[in-house]
């Protein structure tokens, strides 16, 4: 990221640089980077292009959008500008926002939902929504023979074990030249071959930020990582499930929530009842959210049991069967590095600013934007539900309890399930409706277009190769 606030800062970098060729970034309905190119002849030509923004075609990016009124502009995001790490030639990206014909903004672009979304919620509460996502993906290659790992053991493996550890710490720096803030990245549990190639599942994780600074980082990173992979010459792969039996990959988003600037997640060692209102939130909204968190049928493949992924609708600290977990929270106040390194003072500090909560069921099928307007809007449902502390608590499941566990039937069968397919999905959202139009933050019309996309899927759409690049 440039730091750039304006416009006329922006122009002086792209001529001070001599920047050749300058991107309009934005997301149609399907949630991918499309490219707008420029090239910069001058400051006058470089000054109309980011004061007039251009014109593209809405029906071919939105497909409720009807082509005889599809005009839409797209206009630069001046703060987002950042320096393409990739491009050979000196180029700058910029992320825009779409309008209509009027100079309104676009009500169904999804970056638009959200900004809707995050400015009703801080209306509503007082507070601010942050949130980071983790990127869990597959690398498949030719497999060489060389330094096996055990089936399914790939978990925090290093190099030569790991053999893609140098495209991740590639990815994460050319992702945090883009502006991206990354928390840290690692190899994951999956790690098979077969037919010749091996599939390697790693991840990054990023830090939490303002929600829709949040989503753009998503966005910019799996752009800049499929990149990488032509580059490398491998396939990339965030799907759901790539094969049965192993582990799949979630695009888990955990949540924080800030006043006048200050973490409120944790008092006195614990977390607050803003936290568990919002949980109880998720917990009355979850069905509904897997409309926009898992939109493909191979989602539904990956929320199955004993595999680490939520199939119930309960929350607990640090058991990842649940489908909102609170991670350890540094709630101790041991100065842990001073007790492995002796030679260091203890420190009075309190970490408890680094608290969140994680939503575990979405995956990279989701429209980024989409998927964290609706968690915006579950987290606001909650704060709004009179009896929110008492759905947290029924729903609450005790630490360390494995629910698919023998033993524990009586506790999985008292709670509500999570969709099985995306027609269930699609109903849910049918009945959750008012959660997500309230307040006009989506339309009527786009949740009729999602529910009629979840309806349509068939058995092809469940082919593992033939979608192997579908997210």
């Amino acid at each position: 990221m440039l730091n750039i606030k304006t416009k006329a800062e922006l122009i002086r970098y792209c001529l001070d640089n001599k920047i050749e060729i300058l991107n309009f970034h934005y997301c149609g309905w399907d949630g991918r980077i499309k490219t707008l190119n420029f090239v910069v002849r001058d400051k006058e030509h470089l000054t109309n292009i980011l004061e007039a923004g251009e014109r593209v075609d809405g029906s071919s990016l939105f497909p409720f959008v009807e082509a005889g009124k599809s005009d839409l502009y797209v206009i630069p995001r001046y703060r987002t500008a950042f320096r393409d790490p990739i491009s050979e030639v000196p180029t700058v990206g910029v992320l825009c926002s779409f309008f209509n014909r009027d100079g309104e903004p676009f009500e169904s672009s999804p970056e638009y939902v959200l900004r809707k979304a995050h400015k009703v919620f801080q209306r509503k509460t007082g507070l601010k929504m942050h949130t980071m996502g983790e990127l869990e993906y597959y690398i498949v290659a030719p497999d060489d023979g060389m330094y096996p790992i055990a089936d399914q053991k790939g978990y925090h493996e290093s190099a030569p074990f790991n053999k893609f550890s140098d495209f991740r710490v590639e990815a994460i720096r050319y992702i945090t030249q883009a502006g991206g803030m990354v928390k840290y990245a690692h190899s994951e549990v999956g790690n098979f071959r077969q037919d010749g190639k091996i599939y390697e599942q790693n991840e990054i994780e990023f830090l939490p930020v303002d929600i829709e600074d949040a989503a753009d980082q998503l966005v910019l990173a799996k752009w800049i990582m499929r990149r990488l992979a032509y580059k490398y010459g491998v396939t990339i792969t965030f799907a759901p499930k790539i094969t049965a039996g192993k582990a799949g990959s979630g695009m888990h988003v955990h949540c924080k929530f800030t006043r006048d600037g200050k973490s409120v997640m944790v008092e006195n060692g614990d977390i607050t009842d803003i936290v568990r209102k919002a949980i109880a939130g998720y917990m009355d909204a979850g069905t509904s959210l897997t409309a926009f968190g898992n939109p493909h049928p191979l989602a539904f493949m990956r929320l199955v049991p004993n595999q680490e992924a939520p199939t119930s609708l309960c929350w607990s600290f640090s058991n990842r069967s649940a489908l909102v977990r609170v991670p350890l929270g540094w709630t101790s106040k041991v100065d842990m590095a001073s007790v492995c390194n002796p030679d260091e003072k203890p420190l009075d500090k309190d970490f408890s600013d680094k608290a969140t909560f994680e939503w575990r069921a979405s995956d990279a099928t989701a429209n980024t934007y989409l998927l964290m307007a609706a968690l915006c809007a579950a987290a606001r449902h909650g704060f709004e539900m009179p009896d929110a502390l008492e759905v947290a608590e029924k729903t609450y499941v005790g630490l360390g309890v494995n629910i698919h566990a023998a033993g524990n039937d009586a506790i999985r069968k008292s709670l509500e399930q999570l969709p099985a397919s995306c027609s269930q999905a699609a109903d849910a959202l049918a009945e959750d409706r008012k959660i997500y139009t309230d307040e006009g933050v989506f339309s009527d019309a786009m949740l009729d277009y999602l529910i009629d996309t979840l309806k349509s899927f068939s058995h092809d759409d469940c082919d593992i190769e033939k979608n192997l690049h579908l997210a």
